[in-house]
């Protein structure tokens, strides 16, 4: 796949976009295609340490106590939010949470506000059109939690990255080496871990939240995407490859939640077919039974 393909699309565009309509109840099986790569697990948990010299750079130190199992973190998730979740969203997130589980429990895992960044992009698009507000960001916090993580640091992450990236240019986001700060520090952090062998845990969280950098700065060139992997040493192939299946995850979720509104209203407008039919019929009735009382 080239760049060319994944930078003309951004992520506000692409639910203007027309697609064939597909069935909602194979959402979550299209999800499939978004899974980690986290075939070994390490019998090791992780609790957090920040670094001192950047609060954005989590270490992990392994412990002798178990891990939790997929069943734990997603009843953990349950016990937190206990609403109902329409099954148009809760497909998603209850295979999205699997797939986490196993990546954030993987020995060579470590949090970086990258991946925080591209995990709150993705939940946002997805979840994108819930009812409530107060709800989704409710979703955002249990599911989190449920991994043993911080919702509050994700979103503080995410939103100075985004902030960042909105004041840098192709230059300046590509050089980030060159220069101090606290994001440069991060990056720098990961550019290490993925330098050498066995530090750095890639996902598609990652990926997405790379081309996030890319868009907010207004980077999306296909050699610019190319000289930001090389400076973090990133596969590109991987990241290229990853783009184009969170693309084509946010196409169907735009065809499923088309689906659900299309539903919706024609529902509501058989519930006021039926309202406006039984109105009729009472206001005939009274006048009958009028005409009766009048004896006629």
């Amino acid at each position: 796949m080239k760049m060319a393909a994944v930078t003309s699309v951004s992520f506000s565009s692409i639910s203007q976009s027309k697609f064939p309509i597909a069935s909602v109840r194979n959402l979550a099986s299209n999800f499939d295609a978004f899974k980690f790569r986290s075939t070994i697990l390490s019998r090791d948990s992780c609790n957090l340490r920040v670094s001192t010299s950047s609060p954005m750079v989590i270490h992990c130190m392994s412990t002798s106590t178990d891990l939790p199992t997929v069943s734990e973190t997603k009843l953990n998730f349950l016990k937190a939010y206990k609403k109902p979740v329409p099954s148009i969203y809760n497909s998603v997130l209850q295979e999205l949470i699997v797939q986490q589980h196993l990546m954030r429990y993987k020995s060579t895992y470590r949090y970086d506000p990258v991946f925080a960044l591209g995990f709150v992009t993705v939940y946002d698009q997805l979840m994108e059109g819930y009812p409530s507000d107060e709800d989704r960001e409710t979703i955002f916090k249990a599911y989190i939690k449920a991994l043993n993580e911080d919702p509050d640091q994700y979103r503080a992450d995410a939103q100075q990255l985004e902030e960042w990236a909105r004041s840098q240019t192709a230059s300046t986001l590509v050089n980030f080496a060159s220069r101090d700060g606290e994001v440069e520090a991060a990056l720098k952090d990961i550019a290490e871990r993925a330098g050498s062998k066995g530090s750095f845990s890639y996902s598609r969280f990652f990926a997405v939240g790379l081309f996030r950098l890319l868009e907010l700065a207004n980077a999306t060139e296909p050699t610019v995407l190319e000289k930001l992997c090389a400076a973090l040493n990133i596969n590109k192939k991987s990241v290229d490859r990853d783009l184009d299946v969170y693309r084509n995850l946010l196409s169907k979720l735009v065809q499923a939640k088309e689906l659900l509104k299309e539903y919706v209203d024609r529902e509501k407008k058989k519930r006021e077919e039926r309202t406006e039919s039984q109105k009729a019929n009472e206001a005939v009735t009274k006048c009958l039974a009028g005409y009766q009382y009048a004896g006629l």
